[in-house]
């Protein structure tokens, strides 16, 4: 396929900068009113697709089953497409205070940091992204607190904004990552920071930001899907007999890179780190053995589970990286529904949404999405995959 056809016209207003959230007002004691925020992860809009009719539904249904035009699905709605004894695969990558920001010696001048991954323990050497990057030279010494303590010693050039870094700070290991991400603030994508009105994340992005299971630390960005699944949900699930079976996909920026090819087969994706147990592989592979349903929760996972699948369709243990790139047409091995977010235009997680979905009716999807206001993005709406 080409990525001129992953082109739609996506209103700014559709893109979501906070997570489904209730407001409500106040007065405080000046007698001045105040709003304040509620997150509610699991009440955003659900679009459900039905991969085998081609039909999409939006709206709840009256006693009689009819739509109820106006009362759209929202996300606890999953529960009623899935029977006792289906499995949920979640992605339980965790997320750390990746972006930091500082100065250059000298000059003072501000520079940001984003934390990719760390190279070397002992070394204290991190593999990371400057901005801007043409300041910030090899020698170059970088503070992050006001007492001068977490400083880091530009040391190679990897790539035009990348960068390896020493940090010039001598402790035990855990009191040096400790320090370290508690300078951090949650590593929002791009195109969300720029959009807000002071340009950083907020305290309560450490939390919106990360999934309720998260247990593996290793993500610089959210797998996105998975938090809208809240601790109530999650419950409610376990009562109906659901399963859930958790791999790692440490969620890199590979995702929100620009394709710079018209032919997609020539497009190159970073690789992720990716852990695929024991325990996750006999969940899944009984429910398929037994014929019930399972469902990947967000492009990462389908990614990961792609990479392990095997010829006969069961899920095999896995430890190492994947680069995998899933656009249509592929034929796919293992989870027979997926739950993925409403993507931006050219994005490669729209790519896998259609490939899963049929591109044909996914892009009939989104461009119902639009129509109807639904919210795109990493806080954005769900869209539930059926094989029915």
């Amino acid at each position: 396929m080409k990525l001129s056809q992953f082109k739609f016209k996506l209103p700014e207003d559709q893109i979501a900068l906070y997570p489904h959230s209730l407001y409500r007002e106040f007065e405080n004691d000046k007698g001045e009113k105040e709003t304040f925020r509620i997150t509610r992860r699991d009440e955003c809009r659900l679009m459900v697709l039905h991969k085998k009719s081609q039909t999409i539904d939006m709206y709840k249904r009256d006693a009689d089953g009819n739509p109820i035009e106006g009362e759209y699905l929202d996300f606890r709605n999953v529960l009623d497409y899935f029977d006792e004894h289906d499995t949920f695969i979640f992605n339980d990558t965790k997320v750390f205070p990746a972006r930091l920001y500082g100065t250059k010696e000298k000059t003072d001048a501000k520079i940001e940091v984003f934390l990719l991954r760390e190279l070397n323990e002992e070394m204290r050497l991190w593999d990371v992204l400057v901005e801007p990057a043409r300041k910030i030279r090899i020698g170059n010494k970088l503070f992050f607190d006001e007492s001068g303590t977490m400083v880091a010693e530009v040391i190679d050039n990897t790539t035009s904004r990348g960068r390896t870094l020493r940090f010039l700070y001598d402790c035990p290991h855990d009191e040096f990552k400790r320090e370290l991400f508690a300078l951090g603030e949650a590593p929002l994508p791009r195109y969300i920071i720029d959009r807000r009105e002071n340009h950083h994340a907020t305290e309560d992005d450490f939390d919106d930001f990360q999934c309720i299971f998260a247990k593996n630390e290793g993500a610089v960005t959210a797998p996105a899907t998975g938090l809208h699944f809240s601790r109530e949900l999650m419950k409610r699930m376990e009562i109906k007999g659901l399963n859930f079976a958790y791999i790692t996909l440490h969620c890199g920026l590979g995702n929100f890179h620009d394709i710079e090819v018209e032919d997609l087969t020539k497009h190159k994706m970073d690789s992720e780190q990716m852990h695929i147990g024991t325990e996750a592989c006999a969940i899944v592979n009984k429910t398929k053995q037994e014929g019930h349903h399972v469902c990947a929760v967000g492009t990462s996972v389908v990614k990961a589970t792609e990479t392990a699948v095997g010829t006969d369709g069961m899920l095999k243990e896995y430890e190492g990286w994947t680069n995998k790139f899933i656009f249509p047409p592929y034929d796919f091995g293992l989870a027979d529904s997926m739950i993925a977010n409403f993507y931006h235009p050219y994005s490669t997680l729209l790519m896998e949404t259609a490939a899963f979905g049929g591109y044909d009716l996914v892009m009939e999807a989104y461009n119902l999405a639009v129509k109807h206001g639904f919210m795109f993005g990493c806080y954005g709406d769900a869209l539930l995959i059926l094989n029915d």
